[in-house]
């Protein structure tokens, strides 16, 4: 094997170059690129819907889908603090509230599938499936609470609230993703399949035992 003698880069440069991936995540460019990424598989939810291509049962597969991107979102939003703190990349910051407001609107669109093409928007017996069924109640808590979320996510409500309220407030997205992860268990509990939801609980586990570990370290 032939050994290489091309001279060694200096540290300097090495440092520069891994500081310029962290300064394209400033680009302009960038936050236009995720919000056209965030939103695609809502668009394609909507075509494969217009297209037929959601199987035999279309209500089920658009519940099922819009409440795994919703989740999938959740996940994302949760990793981006650490990835921002472990790599010292600043500019994950700016996507956080963007990529928050899409897990609720995947949460609503979840919720209105359901609501819509399960119960026919018949809100006495939505009130009574809430009521009966206990993984709908736990998933209209989480969707509460990212609701909440959602609506003071907003520089008036931060100023309203102060900045300590407000990011006290704001913590309860990890309640709201172990109440994802529950709503999801029992569901599949009827069924005895957790393969799908194991990957979720080991992920949002990792991300709640990343920020215990934070505080207690210091």
């Amino acid at each position: 094997m032939r050994a290489d003698t091309s001279p060694a880069r200096p540290p300097s440069s090495q440092g520069e170059g891994r500081g310029d991936w962290r300064k394209a995540l400033l680009h302009p460019a960038i936050k236009p690129l995720l919000f056209c990424a965030a939103l695609l598989p809502a668009l394609w939810l909507v075509v494969a819907a217009a297209t037929h291509q959601l199987g035999a049962n279309p209500a089920e597969a658009l519940i099922r889908s819009t409440g795994d991107w919703a989740l999938r979102t959740l996940c994302v939003v949760l990793a981006l603090t650490p990835l921002r703190v472990t790599f010292a990349v600043p500019a994950l910051a700016r996507w956080r509230r963007m990529l928050g407001l899409f897990a609720f609107f995947y949460a609503f669109l979840h919720v209105l599938s359901y609501s819509w093409l399960d119960m026919g928007l018949d809100l006495p017996e939505i009130f009574a499936d809430i009521a009966k069924r206990p993984f709908i109640l736990v998933g209209t808590l989480t969707f509460l609470v990212l609701l909440v979320l959602a609506a003071t996510s907003f520089q008036r409500t931060i100023r309203a609230l102060g900045g300590k309220r407000w990011q006290a407030l704001h913590r309860s997205v990890y309640g709201a993703a172990a109440l994802a992860v529950l709503h999801f268990f029992w569901m599949r509990a009827g069924k005895n399949d957790f393969a799908e939801v194991v990957p979720y609980a080991v992920i949002i586990a990792a991300l709640l035992g990343w920020r215990v570990w934070r505080r207690v370290r210091g």
